[in-house]
């Protein structure tokens, strides 16, 4: 096992390598880059990303009128849209501030070396490292995606396993009624259900709506911190779990039917062992490898799908929404940045994935799949 984890980590290095090299030539083609961002603004056009200019120091306003300076002081063509009339000069000094003055490769083998130290350079726009904005909103993400993630699986399963035991009954069949309805509705409309209902929308006003924790969270004692953690991330994971439950009950039967219609079930009824030893003894095993096997993938989707337009209903602002954000506004060393973990950790998850499976079935062996 432990040359197998070695293996598995030893080839996540050229897979992170190719996933970072494909991203990053798209990031080279695709348009309206920092570059551009900052000519739009000059040209009066409505765009997000013009926070901050070349580090001199001043502010955008001031930014913006030095820019304003350098319109029609010259002529020629431009690579970039828009800049038409500018002063080739002040583009190379763009390209500059930006790191677009040196050649691709260059760029690109000088990300790798900060990469593998986890430098990822400073935001565009924040004027903040990425590492530092990466670290100030995983508490957000980390806590969406775990609470998740747990509560879906801590439902799914048992909720799951019943409906294959009881497949037919009144109880299979009201509780499809439920999966169906979960499953029906996305976690971002019923998360707005919440608000009008919980948090002050028309009815009852008992959650706050923005935040993680309130604005004097540390000036309590840990017994009102903790309530105060959990009073505010009840509606977001709520909403989460509704719409992440279903897929994952209907795997969990879905499975266990199938196992419990196998011929080693039925030789194990004709033995005389009772129906508990049967089903978690025999069957429990078995049916759990295809739901831990869908597992990295659930919790990815969790951390990234789910979490950025609950993270914008509710106001948290976590890693969905700064990728989410920093793609819109080109913002290139934060998107690399939140790519980079987001990989790292699904790595991880697919590694503790494989582990827990053999755990669950000793019979599977990693290890003896690359001597083959």
């Amino acid at each position: 096992m432990a040359a197998y984890i070695f293996r598995r980590m030893f080839l996540m290095i050229p897979t992170l390598f190719g996933i970072i090299l494909l991203n990053f030539m798209i990031v080279q083609v695709a348009p309206g880059g920092p570059v551009e961002q900052m000519i739009a603004k000059l040209q009066g056009m409505n765009t997000s990303a013009t926070q901050r200019f070349s580090g001199s120091g001043q502010d955008a306003g001031a930014a913006t009128q030095l820019m304003q300076q350098q319109l029609n002081s010259s002529s020629g063509a431009s690579r970039y849209r828009g800049a038409q009339g500018l002063d080739p000069e002040f583009i190379k000094s763009l390209e500059k501030q930006f790191g677009f003055d040196k050649p691709i490769g260059e760029r690109f083998v000088m990300m790798l070396k900060n990469y593998l130290m986890f430098d990822f350079g400073e935001s565009y726009f924040q004027n903040r490292k990425v590492i530092d904005l990466v670290l100030d909103k995983m508490p957000v993400s980390v806590s969406l995606g775990l609470w998740t993630t747990l509560l879906v699986y801590f439902i799914s399963i048992p909720l799951g396993i019943k409906k294959a035991v009881k497949d037919g009954t009144k109880f299979d069949i009201w509780t499809s009624g439920m999966v169906i309805v979960g499953h029906s509705i996305p976690g971002f409309l019923f998360a707005i259900f919440l608000i009008v209902l919980f948090a002050g929308g028309k009815y009852l006003d008992i959650f706050p709506l923005r935040g993680l924790v309130s604005d004097n969270w540390h000036d309590m004692d840990w017994p009102h911190r903790i309530v105060d953690y959990f009073w505010h991330i009840t509606l977001p994971v709520a909403a989460m779990v509704i719409s992440g439950f279903a897929g994952l009950t209907i795997l969990t039967k879905n499975s266990f039917l199938e196992e419990i219609n196998k011929q080693y079930v039925l030789t194990a009824r004709a033995k005389g062992l009772t129906s508990s030893r049967i089903l978690y003894g025999h069957v429990f095993r078995n049916a759990m490898l295809i739901v831990i096997a869908g597992f990295p993938a659930a919790l990815m989707g969790i951390f990234l799908t789910g979490s950025v337009l609950i993270e914008t209903i509710f106001s948290l602002d976590g890693l969905g929404l700064l990728g989410f954000e920093s793609a819109l506004n080109r913002d290139y060393p934060v998107m690399f940045g939140t790519l980079y973990v987001f990989t790292l950790l699904g790595f991880l998850i697919k590694l503790i994935s494989d582990l827990t499976m053999t755990w669950v079935d000793p019979r599977i062996d990693f290890s003896s799949q690359g001597e083959r």
